[in-house]
This record gives C-alpha cells, structure tokens and sequence, in this order.
C-alpha cells in the first residue's frame, strides 16, 4: 500500500482553511512557521497538487487546497471520532456513564453520539461496552449498564425502548461471484436456499435475517461469524455470499471490494432502538445521550 498522508499535516491544511494563513495554523499547531511550511509541502509531493499559494504577504490554500482540505475535514472528523469511542471502551467501569451497543450501532453511530454528548456534557466520563444485541439487552436488564442500543425487531421484556433509525441489511458478493451478471433481482426463496456468510445468532444482523426467512425453505450458513469484519473478508475471500448492515459495507462498495445484490420481494430493512430498564428515569447525561441519538 502507498503511504498514506499523516492527519496532522491534513489537520493543518484544514487549519489553513479556517483560520486564513499559513503562520496562524501553525500557530494553532504549536509549531513553527518553516515546520509548517515543510509539512503542507510534503503533502504536495504525497498527493501531487498545489495545495499552498504562497506570496510575500503569506500563504494561503488554491482552489486544489480548498477542495482537499474540505475532504480532509471529514477524515480529521472521522480521526476524532474514532478516539472518543475507544476512549469510551477504555474508561470502562470508571465511568459514570455505561453504555452498551450492538457492532454495528459502535462502529458507525456512536462515535458521532458521544462527540455530541462530550461537547454538551465535558465532564462526564463514558463506558462503552461493545457486544451483540442479545447481550446488550442482558446488560440493561442486569443494570450493568445504563442505556444500550440494539439492531434486532424484538424489544425484551423489561425494557423500555425509543427508536433511533433504520438500518438496511444488503447481499453482498466478491467482484467474481456469477451473482454480479444476473439481469433479474434476487428473491426471497432463493438467498435463503443459499449457504450464506452470516453474524453469529444473538446479533441484531442475524436475528432481523432469520425472521425475513422464517417461512422459506432455509439452507445452513457456510459460515457464521462474530463480527462485521470478518463477515467481510470472507466474502471478499470468496467463501460465500454475505448479509450485513448498508452501514457495514459503504467503504467496500464505494471501491469495488464488494458487490450488492439488487433483491425484490423480502424486506430487510430493520429498526435501531435505544433501549434501558422500564420503569427506571435515565440520569441526566443517559437522557443527554438519548436525545441525541433519537435526533432526525
């Protein structure tokens, strides 16, 4: 693989941006102004653009620049979003707010949710457990954690739930498989006839499939697998056709790895919810949290 830019440098493109020169992003960085400067220039060679017009009254971006700083943004985003769900995981039982999500909900929403939360509410820790919805529900029912998010149609006993969004699950196949030539959709009978690659049963992911081929004839899984990763890989390998989240496979269709399966006549789509114990009011930073996460 060719070396990636490093996100400080594209930090202080976006910087350049925002702040308007070249000497105040490298200000905001806590460098100097020559260190800066070999940075961006750096980044021209990586990336093979003119990203700085530099002039004697200062530096700032050409419209190649903007145009790369406005797709830095979103990575630099991304960067710290990622630290603040693994910090989360980290904290663990230090924290004062526990929460736990099915894989799918962890990976591609709730970093966004506890960015949001850590800006309204700066002084509280939060616990993320990261497991699948069966155990979610187990955790908020035995009160080790305080509110959990779920993929799965069921809402078990005991629990309160608000829902938070749809998902669509979507067949996936390697760029090779015979499936990617067909001229018709995929139907019900058919995907469940077919040994497929699927989440272990207790996920969300699994349980919103087997009720979709509740009365078809259903073929035994080629393999089940305990996350969304691995899922992948064996379908990109090959292995099988797979079932996943949309949420799960945008980064692999958007580049070719993996192909989706058009379908017709079998609805996939799924409910995501917040769910915690019924009967019991959510603190406040739960009840921050929530409405973030139920927010259109």
């Amino acid at each position: 693989m060719s070396e990636l830019p490093d996100l400080a440098s594209l930090k202080l493109l976006v910087d350049v941006g925002e702040l308007g020169s070249l000497g105040r992003a490298a200000k905001a960085a806590g460098i100097a102004q020559p260190s800066a400067s070999k940075r961006i220039a750096h980044l021209e060679r990586r990336l093979g653009l003119p990203l700085l017009e530099r002039t004697p009254r200062g530096s700032t971006l050409t419209a190649e620049g903007r145009m790369v700083a406005g797709w830095a943004a979103e990575l630099v985003s991304a960067a710290q979003e990622l630290v603040r769900a693994a910090q989360a995981v980290r904290h663990g039982a230090a924290a004062h707010l526990r929460v736990a999500a099915s894989m799918t909900i962890a990976e591609y929403l709730v970093p966004r949710w506890l960015g949001e939360l850590q800006n309204r509410e700066p002084g509280v820790p939060v616990g993320l457990d990261v497991v699948n919805s069966a155990d979610v529900a187990a955790r908020v029912l035995g009160e080790e954690v305080e509110l959990g998010f779920v993929e799965g149609p069921n809402v078990p006993d005991g629990l309160a739930s608000r829902v938070v969004g749809t998902d669509r699950l979507v067949v996936v196949v390697a760029p090779g498989h015979p499936w990617t030539r067909r001229r018709t959709a995929l139907r019900g009978p058919e995907l469940a006839g077919t040994p497929l690659v699927v989440r272990e049963r207790g996920s969300g992911t699994r349980e919103t499939l087997d009720r979709a081929f509740r009365e078809l004839r259903q073929a035994s899984p080629r393999l089940e697998l305990g996350s969304n990763s691995a899922v992948k890989g064996a379908a990109q390998a090959g292995a099988a056709p797979a079932v996943l989240s949309g949420y799960a496979v945008e980064a692999e269709l958007a580049t070719g790895r993996l192909v989706e399966v058009p379908l017709a006549g079998i609805n996939l789509v799924r409910t995501l919810r917040a769910v915690w114990r019924q009967g019991r009011p959510l603190t406040h930073p739960a009840a921050t949290l929530l409405a973030i996460s139920s927010r259109p």
